[in-house]
């Protein structure tokens, strides 16, 4: 009976191709289900030999261990948070900033004159 190896929903399309490229090199007899049309079924990879089990998941997780690390390095080398937006693009934060002060006004002050 075929055991669910890797599911592949919410995944990207990216890591999807490199886990069937790895899975090819490494011999594994697999196939894929979709969840269809109403998103009633599961998309996934499906191992076909039980004995190849648990290989193929010390494979996998080889493979994750190593896809982490690099996300981690790219989301670090283009400095994804606040701070390192501001100091990257300070005027674009800027104008953004900008923007949201602009919307928040336009949209309470309506509420504030009734106040006044």
């Amino acid at each position: 009976m075929a055991k669910l190896l890797f599911k592949l929903h919410n995944v990207p399309e990216d890591e999807a191709h490199e886990v069937r490229q790895l899975l090819a090199e490494h011999d594994f007899v697999t196939y894929e289900t979709h969840a269809g049309f109403w998103g009633l079924g599961v998309s996934a990879i499906w191992l076909r030999d039980n004995e190849q089990l648990p290989e193929a998941r010390a494979v996998l997780a080889q493979y994750q261990r190593t896809r982490t690390e690099q996300q981690r390095e790219q989301a670090q080398s283009e400095r994804r948070t606040l701070i390192g937006q501001l100091f990257a693009h300070p005027f674009r934060f800027l104008a953004m900033l900008l923007a949201i002060v602009v919307v928040l006004l336009v949209s309470l002050v309506p509420f504030l004159m009734l106040m006044i």
